[in-house]
């Protein structure tokens, strides 16, 4: 599986709408949401009025990723966006096994993920319960960072793990993600593609969308 998820948070909030109709033109598939309270990373983002407004806008799958403290006391409010998967942090869920079933009784598609200092190890016990594990491919809280070289092998051993486990979780990575990166990811093993700048503000996001779309699939 090869989707796309164009993240928000790199998006021209002066002009919204336009950002959503090229969006919704584009072959990509998900809208990657960040939710930053400036505790768990070091940056605030939006909050649930914008998303929102932003769920009115579009009929594709919200993949909304709450990066911030006891993310299980949002649950309703990401259910009540419509929102199609639940992404929450390992480091920041005390209980996690207990938050992915409240996500699956919401009836949403319960993602995990892990910063790129936490070790993939710690999902051995609750991979086969996971629809997505995410993989931060740099430290959370800003866009436009850096890629980290060595997240190509930690995708390689989370994808072997879910063929071990017989889990089927899909691979996320969010960070970095350009033309130059996506092929060694998807080499790797990647499900999912969480894309900011490499997109936005680009003179025809629509196109590099497409471009994208064919480096994986090759």
């Amino acid at each position: 599986m090869n989707l796309i998820a164009p993240s928000l948070l790199a998006a021209n909030f002066a002009n919204l709408e336009r950002e959503m109709e090229w969006f919704n033109q584009s072959e990509a598939d998900w809208l990657h949401l960040d939710v930053m309270d400036g505790v768990f990373v070091p940056n605030i983002s939006f909050g649930f009025p914008v998303l929102e407004h932003v769920a009115r806008m579009t009929e594709k799958p919200l993949d909304v990723h709450l990066m911030i403290v006891e993310p299980q006391k949002f649950i309703s409010q990401v259910h009540d966006l419509g929102a199609a998967i639940m992404n929450v942090h390992q480091e920041a869920c005390l209980h996690l096994h207990r938050t992915v079933q409240q996500i699956h009784e919401a009836g949403m598609k319960a993602a995990v993920t892990l910063n790129p200092a936490t070790p993939i190890s710690t999902l051995e016990d609750i991979i086969q319960d996971l629809d997505v594990v995410m993989l931060m491919t740099v430290n959370p809280g800003f866009g436009a960072q850096k890629f980290i070289e060595h997240s190509l092998d930690k995708v390689r051993r989370l994808r072997e793990m879910i063929t071990r486990t017989g889990a089927h979780a899909l691979i996320e990575v969010d960070g970095g993600v350009n033309r130059t990166t996506a092929p060694l990811l998807a080499k790797a093993g990647v499900d999912v593609y969480v894309a900011g700048s490499a997109l936005y503000g680009k003179p025809d996001p629509i196109a590099e969308v497409k471009a994208l779309k064919g480096l994986i699939e090759n």
